[in-house]
Protein backbone atom coordinates (compact mmCIF):
# COMPACT_ATOMS: atom_id res chain seq x y z
CA UNK A 1 0.00 0.00 0.00
CA UNK A 2 1.08 3.42 -0.80
CA UNK A 3 0.48 6.57 1.19
CA UNK A 4 0.01 9.44 -0.32
CA UNK A 5 -0.24 13.09 1.52
CA UNK A 6 -1.65 16.29 -0.04
CA UNK A 7 -1.34 19.78 1.35
CA UNK A 8 -5.13 20.27 1.14
CA UNK A 9 -8.42 18.20 1.54
CA UNK A 10 -9.55 19.09 -1.85
CA UNK A 11 -6.27 18.70 -3.79
CA UNK A 12 -6.35 15.39 -1.73
CA UNK A 13 -10.08 14.04 -2.92
CA UNK A 14 -8.96 15.19 -6.68
CA UNK A 15 -5.95 12.32 -6.49
CA UNK A 16 -7.50 10.06 -4.95
CA UNK A 17 -10.38 9.93 -7.57
CA UNK A 18 -7.47 9.76 -9.86
CA UNK A 19 -6.22 6.81 -7.85
CA UNK A 20 -9.37 5.19 -7.30
CA UNK A 21 -9.53 5.80 -3.56
CA UNK A 22 -12.49 6.58 -3.14
CA UNK A 23 -12.90 4.50 0.17
CA UNK A 24 -13.83 8.00 2.74
CA UNK A 25 -12.09 7.58 6.20
CA UNK A 26 -11.33 9.91 9.17
CA UNK A 27 -8.85 12.14 7.96
CA UNK A 28 -8.30 10.02 4.75
CA UNK A 29 -9.24 8.34 1.41
CA UNK A 30 -8.83 4.40 1.04
CA UNK A 31 -8.42 2.30 -2.02
CA UNK A 32 -6.92 -0.96 -3.52
CA UNK A 33 -3.95 0.36 -4.20
CA UNK A 34 -3.14 3.77 -2.20
CA UNK A 35 -4.12 6.02 0.74
CA UNK A 36 -4.72 9.70 0.34
CA UNK A 37 -4.61 12.39 3.15
CA UNK A 38 -3.67 16.12 3.56
CA UNK A 39 -1.84 17.94 5.91
CA UNK A 40 -4.13 21.27 6.66
CA UNK A 41 -1.23 23.48 5.67
CA UNK A 42 1.47 23.49 8.52
CA UNK A 43 1.02 21.16 11.40
CA UNK A 44 4.74 21.08 12.64
CA UNK A 45 6.28 24.73 13.82
CA UNK A 46 9.35 25.67 15.13
CA UNK A 47 9.10 25.49 18.88
CA UNK A 48 8.63 29.07 21.22
CA UNK A 49 11.86 30.57 22.57
CA UNK A 50 10.73 29.44 26.22
CA UNK A 51 10.76 25.70 24.98
CA UNK A 52 14.29 25.81 24.64
CA UNK A 53 15.72 27.14 28.32
CA UNK A 54 13.94 28.32 31.87
CA UNK A 55 16.34 31.93 31.01
CA UNK A 56 14.75 32.53 27.86
CA UNK A 57 10.85 32.39 29.51
CA UNK A 58 11.40 36.09 30.56
CA UNK A 59 12.12 38.81 28.18
CA UNK A 60 15.58 40.01 28.98
CA UNK A 61 18.03 42.28 27.13
CA UNK A 62 20.87 39.75 29.20
CA UNK A 63 19.52 36.88 27.19
CA UNK A 64 19.75 38.21 24.03
CA UNK A 65 20.69 36.98 20.84
CA UNK A 66 18.68 33.83 21.54
CA UNK A 67 20.36 31.07 19.16
CA UNK A 68 19.61 27.61 19.38
CA UNK A 69 21.72 24.68 19.31
CA UNK A 70 19.13 22.20 17.86
CA UNK A 71 16.40 23.37 16.66
CA UNK A 72 13.30 21.85 17.99
CA UNK A 73 9.51 21.64 17.04
CA UNK A 74 6.17 21.34 18.09
CA UNK A 75 2.76 19.56 16.62
CA UNK A 76 -0.34 22.98 15.82
CA UNK A 77 -2.70 22.77 19.25
CA UNK A 78 -5.04 23.66 16.30
CA UNK A 79 -4.48 20.75 13.93
CA UNK A 80 -3.09 17.97 16.18
CA UNK A 81 -5.84 15.79 15.15
CA UNK A 82 -4.55 15.55 11.74
CA UNK A 83 -1.47 15.01 12.31
CA UNK A 84 -2.25 12.31 14.85
CA UNK A 85 -4.42 10.19 11.78
CA UNK A 86 -1.44 10.78 9.23
CA UNK A 87 1.26 9.47 12.05
CA UNK A 88 -0.66 6.14 12.05
CA UNK A 89 -0.95 6.16 8.58
CA UNK A 90 2.95 6.80 8.20
CA UNK A 91 3.63 3.95 10.85
CA UNK A 92 0.57 1.54 9.01
CA UNK A 93 2.30 -2.09 8.86
CA UNK A 94 0.79 -2.35 5.64
CA UNK A 95 2.25 0.70 3.84
CA UNK A 96 5.39 0.22 2.08
CA UNK A 97 6.04 3.47 0.01
CA UNK A 98 5.34 7.11 0.87
CA UNK A 99 4.29 10.01 -1.71
CA UNK A 100 4.84 13.09 -1.29
CA UNK A 101 2.48 15.37 -2.88
CA UNK A 102 2.11 18.99 -1.14
CA UNK A 103 2.27 21.96 -3.76
CA UNK A 104 5.37 21.43 -5.57
CA UNK A 105 7.64 24.53 -4.02
CA UNK A 106 9.75 25.17 -0.99
CA UNK A 107 6.62 25.57 1.62
CA UNK A 108 5.05 22.08 0.43
CA UNK A 109 7.98 20.46 0.63
CA UNK A 110 8.56 22.30 4.53
CA UNK A 111 5.36 21.20 5.37
CA UNK A 112 5.51 17.28 4.09
CA UNK A 113 9.14 16.87 5.47
CA UNK A 114 7.99 18.36 8.65
CA UNK A 115 5.40 15.88 9.47
CA UNK A 116 7.46 13.37 8.50
CA UNK A 117 10.01 13.79 10.06
CA UNK A 118 8.18 14.12 13.41
CA UNK A 119 6.24 10.82 12.93
CA UNK A 120 10.20 9.28 12.41
CA UNK A 121 8.53 7.57 9.76
CA UNK A 122 11.85 5.67 7.76
CA UNK A 123 10.21 4.37 4.73
CA UNK A 124 10.83 5.50 1.08
CA UNK A 125 9.29 8.36 -0.47
CA UNK A 126 8.84 9.23 -3.92
CA UNK A 127 8.07 13.11 -4.92
CA UNK A 128 4.80 14.18 -7.33
CA UNK A 129 5.61 17.43 -9.04
CA UNK A 130 2.11 18.34 -10.62
CA UNK A 131 1.08 22.00 -12.18
CA UNK A 132 -2.51 21.19 -12.78
CA UNK A 133 -5.15 19.11 -11.29
CA UNK A 134 -6.55 17.87 -14.67
CA UNK A 135 -6.51 13.94 -14.54
CA UNK A 136 -4.19 13.69 -17.25
CA UNK A 137 -1.28 15.82 -15.72
CA UNK A 138 -1.77 13.84 -12.49
CA UNK A 139 -1.66 10.38 -13.88
CA UNK A 140 1.39 11.47 -16.22
CA UNK A 141 3.12 13.02 -12.52
CA UNK A 142 2.70 9.48 -10.99
CA UNK A 143 4.47 8.02 -13.99
CA UNK A 144 7.37 10.62 -13.55
CA UNK A 145 7.93 10.69 -9.67
CA UNK A 146 11.41 11.24 -8.42
CA UNK A 147 13.19 9.91 -5.45
CA UNK A 148 12.47 12.33 -2.48
CA UNK A 149 15.57 12.95 -1.80
CA UNK A 150 16.27 14.30 -4.46
CA UNK A 151 14.62 17.67 -3.57
CA UNK A 152 16.68 17.55 -0.63
CA UNK A 153 17.80 21.50 -1.17
CA UNK A 154 14.45 22.43 -1.72
CA UNK A 155 14.16 21.37 2.09
CA UNK A 156 16.91 22.92 3.28
CA UNK A 157 16.37 26.18 1.93
CA UNK A 158 12.74 26.68 3.09
CA UNK A 159 14.13 25.39 6.58
CA UNK A 160 16.99 28.01 6.28
CA UNK A 161 13.78 30.67 5.90
CA UNK A 162 11.79 29.72 8.59
CA UNK A 163 14.96 29.64 10.78
CA UNK A 164 15.46 32.66 9.94
CA UNK A 165 12.07 34.14 10.28
CA UNK A 166 12.18 32.27 13.86
CA UNK A 167 15.64 34.60 14.54
CA UNK A 168 15.44 38.01 13.37
CA UNK A 169 11.16 38.16 14.64
CA UNK A 170 11.92 37.06 17.96
CA UNK A 171 14.89 38.49 18.59
CA UNK A 172 14.33 41.26 17.27
CA UNK A 173 10.56 41.54 19.06
CA UNK A 174 12.67 41.25 22.01
CA UNK A 175 15.02 43.63 22.03
CA UNK A 176 13.21 46.74 21.01
CA UNK A 177 9.98 45.81 23.58
CA UNK A 178 12.78 45.43 25.97
CA UNK A 179 14.53 48.89 25.44
CA UNK A 180 11.05 50.59 24.68
CA UNK A 181 9.07 49.04 27.35
CA UNK A 182 6.33 48.46 25.08
CA UNK A 183 6.07 45.35 22.97
CA UNK A 184 7.01 46.00 19.31
CA UNK A 185 6.47 43.13 16.99
CA UNK A 186 9.32 42.86 14.75
CA UNK A 187 9.77 40.60 11.82
CA UNK A 188 11.42 39.60 8.60
CA UNK A 189 8.42 40.24 6.06
CA UNK A 190 6.59 42.71 8.13
CA UNK A 191 8.73 45.41 9.60
CA UNK A 192 10.52 46.15 6.07
CA UNK A 193 7.16 46.65 5.13
CA UNK A 194 6.40 48.91 7.07
CA UNK A 195 9.25 51.01 6.58
CA UNK A 196 8.15 51.29 3.09
CA UNK A 197 4.75 52.75 3.68
CA UNK A 198 5.83 54.92 6.28
CA UNK A 199 8.65 56.70 3.75
CA UNK A 200 5.66 56.63 1.09
CA UNK A 201 3.11 58.39 3.35
CA UNK A 202 6.15 61.11 4.61
CA UNK A 203 6.76 61.64 0.84
CA UNK A 204 2.70 61.76 0.72
CA UNK A 205 2.44 64.09 3.72
CA UNK A 206 5.02 66.40 2.29
CA UNK A 207 4.19 66.82 -1.33
CA UNK A 208 4.05 70.44 -2.14
CA UNK A 209 1.13 70.55 -4.69
CA UNK A 210 1.84 73.00 -7.79
CA UNK A 211 -0.30 74.53 -10.77
CA UNK A 212 0.98 74.82 -14.04
CA UNK A 213 -0.85 75.79 -17.41
CA UNK A 214 -0.50 74.33 -20.96
CA UNK A 215 -1.95 76.52 -24.06
CA UNK A 216 -2.72 74.37 -27.16
CA UNK A 217 -3.55 74.62 -30.53
CA UNK A 218 -5.88 73.42 -32.35
CA UNK A 219 -5.44 72.30 -35.82
CA UNK A 220 -7.60 70.16 -38.03
CA UNK A 221 -7.71 67.49 -35.46
CA UNK A 222 -4.11 68.38 -34.66
CA UNK A 223 -4.11 69.49 -30.82
CA UNK A 224 -0.18 70.68 -29.96
CA UNK A 225 0.97 71.96 -25.92
CA UNK A 226 3.04 74.33 -25.39
CA UNK A 227 5.96 73.53 -22.54
CA UNK A 228 4.65 73.94 -18.57
CA UNK A 229 4.10 77.41 -18.06
CA UNK A 230 3.52 78.47 -14.29
CA UNK A 231 1.99 81.83 -14.31
CA UNK A 232 -1.64 81.74 -15.40
CA UNK A 233 -1.33 85.23 -16.44
CA UNK A 234 1.45 84.02 -19.10
CA UNK A 235 -0.38 81.42 -20.17
CA UNK A 236 -3.51 83.45 -20.79
CA UNK A 237 -1.37 86.70 -22.47
CA UNK A 238 0.44 83.78 -24.96
CA UNK A 239 -3.22 82.91 -25.79
CA UNK A 240 -4.21 86.24 -26.13
CA UNK A 241 -1.24 86.87 -28.40
CA UNK A 242 -1.47 83.57 -30.88
CA UNK A 243 -5.07 84.43 -31.69
CA UNK A 244 -5.94 84.54 -35.47
CA UNK A 245 -1.99 83.68 -35.87
CA UNK A 246 -0.74 81.34 -38.06
CA UNK A 247 1.24 78.43 -37.55
CA UNK A 248 3.75 76.31 -39.44
CA UNK A 249 4.69 72.72 -38.98
CA UNK A 250 8.48 72.73 -38.40
CA UNK A 251 9.49 69.14 -38.45
CA UNK A 252 7.35 65.72 -38.67
CA UNK A 253 8.89 62.31 -37.34
CA UNK A 254 7.40 59.06 -38.16
CA UNK A 255 8.84 55.71 -37.04
CA UNK A 256 7.28 52.60 -37.28
CA UNK A 257 7.23 50.45 -33.94
CA UNK A 258 6.81 46.67 -33.23
CA UNK A 259 5.22 46.14 -29.39
CA UNK A 260 5.52 42.17 -28.83
CA UNK A 261 3.47 40.07 -27.55
CA UNK A 262 2.46 40.03 -23.78
CA UNK A 263 4.45 37.37 -22.28
CA UNK A 264 1.93 34.49 -19.47
CA UNK A 265 0.97 35.39 -15.86
CA UNK A 266 2.80 34.57 -13.23
CA UNK A 267 1.17 34.84 -9.73
CA UNK A 268 2.51 38.96 -9.46
CA UNK A 269 1.60 40.28 -12.84
CA UNK A 270 -1.80 38.16 -12.47
CA UNK A 271 -2.58 40.23 -9.13
CA UNK A 272 -1.27 43.59 -10.62
CA UNK A 273 -3.39 43.50 -13.53
CA UNK A 274 -6.58 41.85 -12.00
CA UNK A 275 -5.93 44.75 -9.33
CA UNK A 276 -6.09 47.24 -12.02
CA UNK A 277 -8.79 45.51 -14.45
CA UNK A 278 -11.11 44.19 -12.04
CA UNK A 279 -10.53 45.82 -8.47
CA UNK A 280 -9.47 42.43 -6.85
CA UNK A 281 -7.11 42.44 -4.24
CA UNK A 282 -4.03 40.14 -4.23
CA UNK A 283 -5.09 38.17 -1.77
CA UNK A 284 -8.54 37.88 -3.86
CA UNK A 285 -6.76 36.82 -6.84
CA UNK A 286 -4.74 34.35 -5.54
CA UNK A 287 -7.83 32.77 -3.46
CA UNK A 288 -9.79 32.70 -6.90
CA UNK A 289 -6.96 31.25 -9.22
CA UNK A 290 -6.36 28.77 -6.26
CA UNK A 291 -9.83 27.69 -6.23
CA UNK A 292 -9.99 27.45 -10.26
CA UNK A 293 -6.76 25.19 -10.10
CA UNK A 294 -8.62 22.93 -7.79
CA UNK A 295 -11.42 22.82 -9.43
CA UNK A 296 -9.00 21.92 -12.69
CA UNK A 297 -9.97 24.93 -14.99
CA UNK A 298 -6.33 26.70 -14.19
CA UNK A 299 -2.86 25.98 -13.77
CA UNK A 300 -0.65 25.80 -10.48
CA UNK A 301 -1.26 29.54 -9.08
CA UNK A 302 2.50 29.99 -7.03
CA UNK A 303 4.64 30.39 -10.22
CA UNK A 304 7.18 32.73 -10.88
CA UNK A 305 7.71 31.55 -14.55
CA UNK A 306 5.81 33.63 -17.06
CA UNK A 307 6.77 30.79 -20.09
CA UNK A 308 5.71 27.08 -20.67
CA UNK A 309 7.95 24.13 -20.72
CA UNK A 310 9.15 22.96 -24.43
CA UNK A 311 6.81 19.87 -24.35
CA UNK A 312 3.78 21.63 -23.95
CA UNK A 313 3.29 23.07 -27.46
CA UNK A 314 0.93 20.57 -28.45
CA UNK A 315 -0.99 20.79 -25.33
CA UNK A 316 -0.90 24.67 -25.46
CA UNK A 317 -2.63 24.20 -28.95
CA UNK A 318 -5.18 22.51 -27.20
CA UNK A 319 -5.84 25.01 -25.02
CA UNK A 320 -6.05 27.66 -27.14
CA UNK A 321 -8.60 25.83 -29.04
CA UNK A 322 -10.55 25.50 -25.84
CA UNK A 323 -10.39 28.91 -25.09
CA UNK A 324 -11.06 30.33 -28.60
CA UNK A 325 -14.36 27.50 -28.28
CA UNK A 326 -15.97 28.98 -24.63
CA UNK A 327 -14.65 32.68 -25.21
CA UNK A 328 -15.88 33.48 -28.84
CA UNK A 329 -16.21 37.37 -27.85
CA UNK A 330 -11.85 37.48 -27.51
CA UNK A 331 -11.37 35.32 -30.60
CA UNK A 332 -10.09 36.20 -33.35
CA UNK A 333 -11.14 34.34 -36.34
CA UNK A 334 -8.86 33.28 -38.86
CA UNK A 335 -6.12 33.97 -36.24
CA UNK A 336 -3.07 31.28 -36.36
CA UNK A 337 -1.62 30.85 -32.51
CA UNK A 338 2.11 31.49 -32.37
CA UNK A 339 2.91 28.89 -29.38
CA UNK A 340 6.61 28.29 -29.93
CA UNK A 341 7.42 32.09 -28.52
CA UNK A 342 5.95 30.75 -25.03
CA UNK A 343 8.11 27.72 -24.51
CA UNK A 344 11.31 28.07 -22.95
CA UNK A 345 12.01 25.61 -20.33
CA UNK A 346 15.06 27.52 -19.25
CA UNK A 347 12.87 30.04 -17.85
CA UNK A 348 10.82 27.71 -16.10
CA UNK A 349 11.84 27.08 -12.13
CA UNK A 350 9.20 25.21 -9.91
CA UNK A 351 6.15 25.74 -12.47
CA UNK A 352 5.50 26.98 -15.44
CA UNK A 353 3.03 30.17 -16.41
CA UNK A 354 -0.62 30.31 -15.10
CA UNK A 355 -2.62 29.25 -18.09
CA UNK A 356 -5.98 27.57 -18.34
CA UNK A 357 -6.74 23.85 -19.02
CA UNK A 358 -8.52 21.80 -21.98
CA UNK A 359 -10.67 21.06 -18.91
CA UNK A 360 -12.46 24.53 -19.48
CA UNK A 361 -14.48 22.93 -22.83
CA UNK A 362 -16.07 21.01 -20.08
CA UNK A 363 -16.78 23.34 -18.01
CA UNK A 364 -20.22 25.55 -17.05
CA UNK A 365 -18.82 28.94 -17.13
CA UNK A 366 -22.69 30.54 -15.48
CA UNK A 367 -22.01 27.80 -12.45
CA UNK A 368 -18.62 29.68 -11.79
CA UNK A 369 -19.10 32.53 -9.18
CA UNK A 370 -18.40 35.98 -10.10
CA UNK A 371 -14.71 36.45 -8.88
CA UNK A 372 -13.54 33.44 -10.67
CA UNK A 373 -15.03 33.77 -13.97
CA UNK A 374 -13.47 37.02 -14.25
CA UNK A 375 -10.06 35.76 -13.13
CA UNK A 376 -10.53 32.65 -15.67
CA UNK A 377 -11.67 35.22 -18.55
CA UNK A 378 -8.30 37.48 -17.72
CA UNK A 379 -5.88 34.34 -17.79
CA UNK A 380 -7.38 33.22 -21.21
CA UNK A 381 -7.31 36.39 -22.74
CA UNK A 382 -3.64 36.51 -21.45
CA UNK A 383 -2.92 33.04 -23.54
CA UNK A 384 -5.18 34.59 -26.66
CA UNK A 385 -3.07 37.72 -26.46
CA UNK A 386 0.35 36.09 -25.42
CA UNK A 387 0.25 33.85 -28.67
CA UNK A 388 -1.06 36.51 -31.38
CA UNK A 389 0.60 38.72 -34.07
CA UNK A 390 2.61 41.48 -33.07
CA UNK A 391 0.95 45.36 -32.17
CA UNK A 392 2.21 47.67 -35.62
CA UNK A 393 2.10 50.90 -35.38
CA UNK A 394 3.47 54.22 -36.58
CA UNK A 395 4.67 56.21 -33.91
CA UNK A 396 3.88 60.32 -34.95
CA UNK A 397 5.75 63.24 -33.47
CA UNK A 398 5.80 66.94 -34.55
CA UNK A 399 6.99 70.38 -33.73
CA UNK A 400 4.87 73.26 -34.54
CA UNK A 401 5.94 77.19 -34.53
CA UNK A 402 3.35 79.83 -34.20
CA UNK A 403 4.51 83.41 -32.33
CA UNK A 404 7.53 82.77 -31.97
CA UNK A 405 6.34 79.56 -29.58
CA UNK A 406 7.50 76.14 -29.99
CA UNK A 407 4.52 73.56 -30.00
CA UNK A 408 4.70 69.90 -29.89
CA UNK A 409 2.41 67.03 -30.83
CA UNK A 410 2.30 63.42 -30.85
CA UNK A 411 -0.25 60.32 -31.97
CA UNK A 412 0.04 57.14 -33.91
CA UNK A 413 -1.75 55.39 -36.59
CA UNK A 414 -2.09 51.57 -36.19
CA UNK A 415 -0.85 49.23 -39.11
CA UNK A 416 -2.04 46.25 -37.51
CA UNK A 417 -3.73 45.31 -34.02
CA UNK A 418 -2.53 41.81 -33.82
CA UNK A 419 -2.69 40.79 -29.88
CA UNK A 420 -4.54 44.67 -28.77
CA UNK A 421 -7.31 43.27 -30.41
CA UNK A 422 -7.82 40.18 -28.04
CA UNK A 423 -6.84 43.34 -25.36
CA UNK A 424 -9.51 45.17 -26.07
CA UNK A 425 -11.77 42.27 -26.81
CA UNK A 426 -11.51 41.38 -23.31
CA UNK A 427 -12.06 45.65 -22.42
CA UNK A 428 -15.04 45.63 -23.90
CA UNK A 429 -16.57 42.53 -22.31
CA UNK A 430 -16.59 43.71 -19.14
CA UNK A 431 -16.68 47.47 -19.72
CA UNK A 432 -13.15 48.32 -19.03
CA UNK A 433 -10.94 50.88 -21.25
CA UNK A 434 -8.11 50.23 -23.14
CA UNK A 435 -4.16 50.75 -21.36
CA UNK A 436 -4.35 53.68 -23.87
CA UNK A 437 -6.56 56.75 -23.96
CA UNK A 438 -9.06 56.18 -27.28
CA UNK A 439 -7.79 59.12 -28.86
CA UNK A 440 -4.71 57.55 -28.99
CA UNK A 441 -5.28 54.99 -31.34
CA UNK A 442 -7.58 57.49 -33.71
CA UNK A 443 -5.90 58.24 -37.01
CA UNK A 444 -3.39 60.77 -36.85
CA UNK A 445 -4.30 63.66 -39.32
CA UNK A 446 -2.20 63.69 -42.83
CA UNK A 447 0.45 66.41 -41.86
CA UNK A 448 3.56 67.68 -43.96
CA UNK A 449 6.42 69.41 -42.91
CA UNK A 450 6.38 73.36 -43.68
CA UNK A 451 2.30 73.02 -43.55
CA UNK A 452 0.70 76.40 -42.61
CA UNK A 453 -2.51 76.64 -40.75
CA UNK A 454 -4.07 79.92 -40.63
CA UNK A 455 -6.24 81.23 -37.54
CA UNK A 456 -5.66 79.03 -34.96
CA UNK A 457 -7.75 78.06 -32.43
CA UNK A 458 -6.02 78.84 -29.00
CA UNK A 459 -7.15 77.31 -25.42
CA UNK A 460 -5.52 76.86 -22.44
CA UNK A 461 -5.93 74.28 -19.54
CA UNK A 462 -4.80 74.02 -16.01
CA UNK A 463 -3.03 71.38 -14.09
CA UNK A 464 -1.32 70.28 -10.46
CA UNK A 465 1.80 68.24 -10.55
CA UNK A 466 0.64 64.07 -8.84
CA UNK A 467 1.98 63.03 -5.54
CA UNK A 468 3.12 59.47 -5.02
CA UNK A 469 0.05 57.54 -4.84
CA UNK A 470 -0.73 55.33 -1.70
CA UNK A 471 0.60 51.59 -1.57
CA UNK A 472 -1.37 48.79 -2.20
CA UNK A 473 -1.26 45.34 -1.64
CA UNK A 474 -0.84 44.30 -5.08
CA UNK A 475 2.70 46.55 -5.20
CA UNK A 476 4.28 44.87 -2.41
CA UNK A 477 3.07 41.79 -4.17
CA UNK A 478 5.30 43.71 -7.27
CA UNK A 479 8.23 44.14 -4.82
CA UNK A 480 8.12 41.00 -2.52
CA UNK A 481 11.31 39.80 -4.09
CA UNK A 482 12.85 42.94 -2.24
CA UNK A 483 12.03 41.76 1.11
CA UNK A 484 11.66 38.69 0.48
CA UNK A 485 7.50 38.16 1.23
CA UNK A 486 6.14 34.40 0.38
CA UNK A 487 2.33 34.24 1.04
CA UNK A 488 1.78 32.06 3.31
CA UNK A 489 5.02 33.50 5.33
CA UNK A 490 4.67 33.60 9.38
CA UNK A 491 6.65 36.59 9.50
Amino acid sequence: MQLVIAEKPSVARNIAKVLHATNVKDGYLEGKEYLVSWCIGHLIELASADQYRDDWKAWRYETLPMIPENWKYQIKESTKGQFQILKELLLRADVTEIICATDAGREGELIFRLVYNQAECKLPFKRLWISSMEEKAILEGFQQMKDGHEYDNLYYSAVARSEADWLVGINATRLFTVLYHHRLIVGRVQTPTLAMLVEREKNIENFQKEKYYLVHLLMDGLDAVSSRIKEKSTAVQMMEDMKDETAQILSVKKEKKKVQPPKLYDLTTLQREANRLLGFTAQQTLDYTQSLYEKKLVTYPRTDSRYLTDDMEENTLLVVGAVNSMFPEMSIKGSEPEIKRLLNSKKVSDHHAIIPTVEIANMDLKALPGGEKEILMLIASKLLCASEQEYIYESIKTEISCHGELFTASGKNVLQYGWKEVEERFFKSYGKNAENPEEEESDFPDIKMGQVFESVVVKFSEHFTAPPKHYTDVIFCERKEWIGIEERSSA
